[in-house]
């Protein structure tokens, strides 16, 4: 997607942590990202991956040994946080407890010396954003952690910041909290058009609000692109493998043309696969296929590849139907359980996996 105008922009940033002996971290190594106005972007990836890194060097509270965090094209790197017009949330919040919600709501703005009359009208305004207004005068260790949630994203939020900077903070929250908590972060990004940059391992969690993500490991940025992107054309096996199910099928390059592949695979079959944009592979590769992009059939001619149905689980939603493959390996299809009736295959039977080129893609590592 077209990113319009930059907020943020990390070019060549490298992090190096020293400890005490001659042993050194590399956090970060040589990431460059440019993040869009009024965008939601999210660093997604396990933990020691350098997300929390390099949001930390974007909000100030760490500096890079090497390259330059831009804002609006300045370079901030030097910069300490009270100077920068970005503000962040933390896990835990860090509310003052003591205080009713509107106190914790003005209390930046009243060290920044605004007039009474200023503060009460934008406490005003943040209340109604996030839909709290019957609790402005409860104070914060009263109210439920979604609450907390919420005033903290509001106290944040009131100073008008060019970027939020959000670490992981639904992580404390419920299941049935954090997905409505999801909604409400994408709602209040509409309608502040504030630039957020989001921190968090959790795949469903960028799938479901982002615009971009980036993917990171080891301190790199593996690949960036829109949610659909990520998930449908994975460029290596770790993004492939850290976003949801996939079905890896190991295999050699036979010929290219026009956007696709002919692989034969270890198994004995040849299938086509699409390739990346300027792809041209050689040799052995690795293609994917995400389990809901395959369908279960009977064993046949027609189908791309053959194998034994050795397990079916049901999950309420949706069955995962598992593959023995002829000549090995193994293929989960997932069917979404639109009827009550299932597909009619039981254990043991001999079935065919069929997908097309669309579903399956050749990896780049």
């Amino acid at each position: 997607m077209a990113i319009g105008k930059t907020a943020i922009e990390a070019v060549g940033v490298t992090k190096i942590f020293q400890s005490s002996g001659q042993d050194s971290l590399k956090a970060l190594d040589n990431v460059s990202v440019t993040i869009g106005e009024n965008e939601f972007f999210t660093l997604l990836g396990p933990s020691g991956c350098g997300k929390t890194t390099l949001l930390r060097l974007i909000a100030g509270f760490d500096f890079p040994t090497d390259g330059q965090i831009l804002l609006h094209g300045q370079d901030i790197a030097p910069l300490p946080p009270f100077q920068r017009p970005v503000n962040t949330v933390f896990q835990n919040y860090a509310l003052f407890p003591h205080m009713t919600v509107g106190q914790n709501i003005g209390f930046g703005l009243e060290m920044q010396g605004k007039p009474k009359a200023q503060v009460e009208a934008r406490v005003a305004e943040m209340l109604r954003l996030v839909q709290m207004e019957e609790l402005k005068n409860r104070r914060t260790s009263q109210i439920s952690g979604g609450q907390q949630q919420r005033v903290a994203l509001a106290r944040a939020l009131a100073p008008e910041p060019k970027v939020l900077l959000l670490d992981e903070p639904l992580s404390a929250l419920d299941y049935k909290l954090r997905k409505e908590m999801q909604i409400e972060l994408k709602r209040l990004q509409n309608e502040t058009g504030i630039t957020f940059i989001f921190v968090t391992h959790d795949q469903e969690e960028a799938l479901t609000m982002s615009d971009r993500i980036a993917v990171m490991s080891k301190g790199k940025i593996l690949q960036v692109g829109s949610p659909r992107d990520i998930y449908d054309r994975p460029a290596v096996r770790f993004v492939a493998n850290f976003i949801g199910e996939t079905n890896f099928l190991e295999g050699k390059v036979v010929s290219t043309a026009k956007g696709q592949a002919k692989i034969a695979l270890d198994s004995g079959a040849t299938i086509s696969a699409g390739l990346g944009e300027g792809a041209k592979p050689s040799g052995k590769v690795t293609v994917v296929v995400r389990p809901e992009h395959a369908s279960l059939v009977a064993a046949s001619g027609k189908a791309t590849l053959s194998g034994k149905l050795e397990n079916i689980v049901y999950f309420g939603t949706d069955t995962h139907y598992h593959v023995k493959l002829n000549g090995g390996g193994e293929f989960t299809i997932r069917h979404q359980n639109v009827h009550a009736g299932a597909l009619g295959f039981e254990k043991g039977d001999k079935v065919g996996v069929l997908f097309g080129a669309e579903a399956a893609r050749v990896l780049r590592d």
